[in-house]
């Protein structure tokens, strides 16, 4: 049987890496900071996967952007210096990546992040070898729109048909239908099985072994 799809195209946030709490807390420290209003973890999920700009123009919309500009400076901060939230990849990504990888899939990232914060986890994690293009959202524009995936399509050449996205968000399911992509949904992200489901992904699966399984063929006998 061959493989359904040649090109496998994860979200970073909520979908490898198990970060959602740190990225609440850091946005709440922020906000903290500057005497604003906190926001409620729900609210912060809600704009997990946005560009920061972005993220930040949802979360706090009666800000000025002067405002929203001292909060994201706030946030690079806690983010990067002073919270130490632990972060690591979700439980079987390390394998999952090394058997898609066997079976010959093409890997490559398209995240919210901006591209110091990427190239920084992609270090510490030392799992860049297992993609051949990442795309951030301060190089290509925020999710939901599909410049990040035509690009990552542009640069291996693969059709749109031949790839697929996956992603723990309903920004990451747009994207993927605003490119021609067909996706997969994870649970265990930021966004719940409800909303999820309302996008029409291919599946909705509670662990990342469950996706590996999902795109791999079954061995012939």
């Amino acid at each position: 049987m061959n493989r359904p799809f040649d090109l496998i195209v994860f979200d970073w946030d909520g979908t490898l890496m198990d970060s959602a709490r740190k990225i609440v807390r850091c946005f709440q420290a922020a906000a903290a900071d500057l005497g604003l209003p906190v926001p409620t973890e729900d609210r912060v999920r809600h704009i997990i996967g946005l560009g920061l700009n972005e993220a930040l123009a949802e979360l706090l919309p009666e800000t000025d952007a002067d405002t929203r500009q001292r909060v994201a400076e706030r946030y690079r901060e806690h983010f990067l210096f002073l919270d130490e939230t632990e972060m690591p990849l979700f439980p079987g990504v390390r394998e999952g990546l090394e058997g898609l990888a066997a079976a010959g899939f093409r890997m490559a990232i398209a995240t919210g992040k901006a591209r110091r914060g990427l190239d920084r986890v992609l270090r510490d994690t030392r799992t860049s070898v297992y993609f051949c293009s990442t795309r951030c959202a301060d190089e290509a524009g925020s999710k939901p729109h599909p410049r990040m995936l035509y690009d990552i399509l542009a640069h291996t050449g693969v059709m749109p048909e031949r790839a697929v996205m996956v992603g723990d968000t309903t920004y990451d399911l747009e994207m993927a239908k605003a490119a021609s992509l067909s996706s997969i949904a994870v649970s265990y992200g930021a966004h719940d099985r409800a909303r999820l489901l309302n996008h029409d992904p291919l599946a909705c699966l509670d662990t990342f072994s469950e996706v590996c399984a999902w795109l791999r063929p079954p061995r012939r006998t």
